[in-house]
């Protein structure tokens, strides 16, 4: 006579038979015969593991729904997108870490058009011949900056090695030590540079450099100067750098080329929006920069992009490094990126239709509102396990973007009861990240932090509420 564990065990399905009852042949319709074969697999595999483990109970039998339920909550986990919409709570508008600037729609709809469609994406309609990618979004580059010629990379630190090792292979750029930066990631202007082939001369000190510093350096050895922005840090107190046209004029009188890294880079005055001044290509290249580098996915609001824009001559001789196409763009990207462009010839509705702009430049009073609209929906999610309030928090641009101007705004605090708040508040903030679509805030001092300058879709936010559930 079989022990009940081994009775129960003989009692299950085979696997051929479970495959054809009605309600796995639908899950094999929705997700392919391959996948529900393997769930159905794992799932029997760890029913009969479980009877291993545990005696069954008395008169119990294989439950069929059952079954087919974890089948579906298996498939549904396994085949769940790894990149999911989240609601960025954190205060810091352009987060590396959550995808940076957000798009308009009418790039979401050029990128669209350009996936289900063949593109002239190097063809010449005109001259019906091959033709050059960067020519899509060149136009529109040189119309906002000023510049003569521009080209297009996968992303910023992309661009400065490419101008790099075109322009100064095997030779020597003096650099401010005070501008020496690293990046995301441990990436960092000194790696670079000696990745691209050039060798780093550092001049001045980390606080104070001088043009004589720039002079003192260059040799018959020395193939271009460079400044970069320190977008991501600020060196305050006794301090001195040195002008973009004094520079210029020095590298020039050198017959020099002059290499400036804007890093962030934004195509607009940002003082026109009640914002903090940041350097914008057209001043840079007006006060007589050669070369100016910077990314399309911070404050320019575009897609990840590394933008190269300067002198014809020379960016054509990046153009035809080949490294070049290592380090192309796609379709997608230049469609996203035009439209993202595009926007920026009519000022006067740039603001709106710009989430970057729209979000860095939301009143703190219509923040205030809307926290004290939604505390009450917190509230009752929290059924008395924590509690909740509206507070004044400071929201920062993020992504190495002016990095010491804090931006006022409104958000909810939460927070659990108890000696053991700090610990409370890493499980409130994992509960808000279990969400349908996850909440992302900050916890700080032992209370869970949700920033709301950056919450659009208020009526999703507050209909997933009703999921929350805190231990």
């Amino acid at each position: 006579m079989l022990n009940p564990a081994a009775a129960a065990r003989r009692a299950i399905p085979s696997l051929d038979r479970l495959l054809q009852l009605g309600a796995v042949a639908d899950l094999a319709e929705r997700y392919g015969r391959p996948l529900v074969t393997e769930a159905a697999r794992a799932e029997l595999a760890a029913l009969r593991a479980a009877l291993g483990r545990r005696p069954p109970e008395p008169h119990a039998g294989f439950d069929e729904a059952h079954f087919v339920q974890a089948c579906a909550a298996r498939l549904a986990r396994e085949t769940r997108s790894s990149l999911r919409p989240v609601f960025n709570l954190t205060g810091t508008v352009l987060h590396t870490n959550l995808g940076r600037a957000l798009m308009p729609q009418e790039a979401a709809q050029a990128v669209a058009r350009a996936m289900t469609r063949p593109v002239n994406l190097e063809f010449e309609l005109d001259e019906g011949d091959r033709g050059e990618r960067d020519r899509h979004v060149e136009r529109w580059l040189t119309r906002l900056t000023g510049a003569k010629a521009a080209l297009v990379v996968n992303n910023n630190a992309a661009a400065v090695y490419l101008a790099l090792n075109t322009l100064a292979l095997k030779k020597e750029v003096p650099v401010s030590r005070g501008e020496l930066i690293e990046i995301g990631g441990a990436f960092r202007i000194p790696d670079i540079m000696s990745r691209a082939g050039v060798k780093l001369v550092e001049v001045g000190t980390t606080n104070r450099t001088h043009l004589r510093d720039y002079s003192g350096a260059i040799s018959p050895r020395t193939a271009a100067l460079m400044k970069v922005h320190t977008s991501n840090y600020a060196v305050q107190g006794f301090t001195a750098a040195v002008p973009e046209d004094k520079l210029a004029a020095l590298a020039h009188r050198h017959r020099l080329p002059l290499i400036t890294d804007l890093g962030s880079g934004m195509l607009v005055n940002l003082e026109d929006y009640g914002l903090p001044h940041e350097p914008t290509p057209r001043e840079v290249l007006a006060a007589g920069a050669d070369i100016v580098t910077f990314s399309g996915d911070k404050l320019l609001g575009g897609p990840q992009a590394g933008l190269i824009v300067g002198r014809p001559d020379l960016v054509e001789r990046i153009r035809k490094n080949p490294m070049k196409r290592a380090l192309r763009v796609d379709k997608m990207t230049l469609a996203a990126l035009e439209a993202v462009l595009r926007l920026y010839a009519d000022p006067a509705r740039l603001k709106a239709a710009l989430p970057t702009l729209r979000h860095l430049t939301r009143p703190a009073a219509e923040i205030e509102a809307q926290a004290r609209r939604l505390l009450p929906a917190f509230e009752s999610a929290l059924r008395g396990k924590a509690s909740a309030e509206t507070i004044s928090v400071k929201s920062q641009i993020g992504s190495g973007s002016l990095p010491v101007d804090l931006v006022t705004s409104w958000g909810i605090a939460v927070w659990g009861s108890g000696k053991r708040r700090s610990a409370a508040a890493g499980g409130i903030s994992a509960a808000f990240r279990a969400l349908p679509v996850p909440v992302i805030g900050r916890v700080k001092d032992g209370t869970f932090i949700m920033d709301l300058r950056c919450l659009e879709h208020e009526d999703e936010f507050v209909e997933q509420l009703t999921h929350l559930e805190l231990k």
